[in-house]
């Protein structure tokens, strides 16, 4: 039997449930039908006070175990994790609305896979011998920073819970984690399984709310860190608030992010790739490649061959096995995509398919395709964060990278070639964080993945994460009578 979408309470803190309805209320509502699921209250500032206090006293104790012995608690959180994938993808498909099809294979999958490899990892977290003149030598001790909070996207909650969660916790570190206001579900699930696993009470928080909740843990100055996934602008003010305190962060952002398909590439392959870096979770993905810049020789092919895939889109109730497309998250979202549909449709730009919300109940809005967009129309310039891909016309190699690369962002970017030698030279020339070559939008937890520019800083994701989550102690030994020049 899948979870009640409604939780027992709107916190987890301290190791159990607790409600404080004094804080603002906040529907869940179910976008595929509009229907209200569930009711979470934000948290007050006593309740962030008692979420980091909890984290405090755990995290003590929890510093004080082995990498091992907190890897063998996070590799238990992963089994328990897929062994209830089913219910923990219908709790996600009934908070974001994504496909269950979608849901089952890419959201708690990928936070178990989180737990699992962070865990695994843990116990090599040690540091360097460095042998000096005369006998002398340094250490290097590798610590935890202390409390960090995770604010995390509506996007996909349970993997951002996790992704944050994992190496946070693999480094000895506690978390006080703040997901969206528009999918507050998951990450309960996330905090329960993790002290069913043998967690310490304290060591991982769920507290709800908007913005101001997560503008007090940014601030907190018991708080040693903070990780965002969210959007560019929202990033610029956390990252601001934390610097006050010196604060360590990771900002996971947004982008514009470029697809180059040459004219070489293989139809079906780059057409799977634009569609997986377009409409995959209905477009709502960070490091979507939203501008498909296509060789002019093969752009009508291309759209062709776009056209017809796109008729094997099933759209419909994502609690469904057989649909592949969902709606918007939220009614604002959706409102947000169709005002910048009829910016480019304003501007020039010419509709190839979709760009209507359908009628009825829910929040569809069917894949979106533009041709003959231009590098400055607007729809080719701002993150849309839905499913509207622009196609954009080019001639040459170095045209394109100029263009690819002419984005405040820096999120992802991707090449379709089968000439092997052009792809990593293309790919060496994208001001990117995490790019493809022949694929796109794959993102395994042994890989890093963030941004560069205004896509962010930090990377999630591999080891890598442990150097954002953990800092570095030097000692130096001298084996040697002390010399002073009096």
């Amino acid at each position: 039997m899948a979870y009640d979408p409604q939780p027992t309470a709107s916190h987890f803190i301290d190791g159990a449930y607790v409600e404080d309805t004094s804080g603002t209320p906040i529907d869940v509502i179910f976008p595929a039908t509009g229907e209200v699921i569930a009711r979470v209250h934000a948290a007050t500032p006593a309740i962030v006070e008692q979420a980091v206090a909890a984290a405090r006293k755990a995290q003590v104790g929890w510093a004080r175990l082995t990498g091992s012995e907190r890897g063998r608690i996070l590799r238990r959180a992963a089994d328990i994790m897929r062994e209830r994938n089913h219910d923990l993808s219908v709790l996600e498909t009934l908070d974001t609305g994504k496909p269950l099809q979608e849901t089952s294979v890419a959201d708690a999958t990928s936070g178990a896979d989180a737990f699992e490899y962070f865990g695994a990892i843990a116990a090599g977290l040690t540091g360097s011998h460095i042998p000096l003149t005369g006998g002398d030598f340094a250490y290097t001790v590798r610590q935890p920073l202390g409390v960090c909070a995770g604010i995390g996207a509506w996007n996909y909650p349970t993997q951002i819970a996790c992704w944050k969660g994992a190496p946070a916790l693999a480094c000895g570190n506690a978390m006080v984690f703040k997901p969206s206001e528009t999918t507050p579900l998951c990450a309960l699930k996330v905090a329960e399984i993790l002290i069913e696993a043998g967690a310490p009470a304290g060591l991982y928080n769920v507290v709800q709310g908007l913005g101001e909740v997560g503008a007090q843990l940014a601030t907190h100055d018991d708080i040693a860190k903070v990780s965002l996934t969210g959007s560019a602008p929202t990033g610029k003010k956390v990252y601001a608030a934390a610097a006050a305190t010196m604060k360590h962060v990771t900002m996971e952002l947004g982008g514009k992010s470029p697809l180059v398909v040459f004219a070489d590439a293989d139809i079906d392959n780059a057409v799977s790739g634009a569609i997986l870096a377009n409409f995959y979770s209905s477009g709502q993905i960070c490091s979507n490649g939203t501008r498909v810049f296509v060789e002019r020789a093969i752009r009508p092919a291309f759209v062709a061959r776009l056209q017809e895939r796109l008729q094997s889109v099933v759209l419909g109730d994502p609690r469904e096995m057989e649909t592949n497309f969902g709606p918007m998250v939220s009614e604002r979202q959706c409102a947000i995509v169709e005002s910048y549909i009829d910016k480019g449709v304003a501007e020039g730009a010419t509709l190839f398919c979709g760009g209507k919300r359908l009628d009825g109940p829910g929040l569809f809005v069917p894949p979106t395709v533009f041709t003959d967009v231009t590098d400055d129309m607007t729809i080719a310039r701002e993150e849309i964060f839905g499913p509207v891909m622009a196609v954009l016309d080019f001639d040459s190699e170095e045209e394109v990278i100029s263009r690819a690369n002419a984005t405040p962002f820096g999120l992802a970017g991707g090449v379709f070639t089968q000439d092997i030698t052009r792809a990593h030279r293309v790919i060496d020339q994208i001001d990117a964080g995490t790019c493809y070559i022949n694929c796109y939008n794959i993102a395994p937890v042994e890989a890093p993945f963030g941004g560069v520019k205004a896509s962010g800083v930090g990377r999630e994701n591999s080891a890598e994460a442990l150097n954002h989550y953990s800092q570095v102690k030097t000692v130096y030994v001298g084996m040697n009578p002390v010399e002073a020049p009096y």
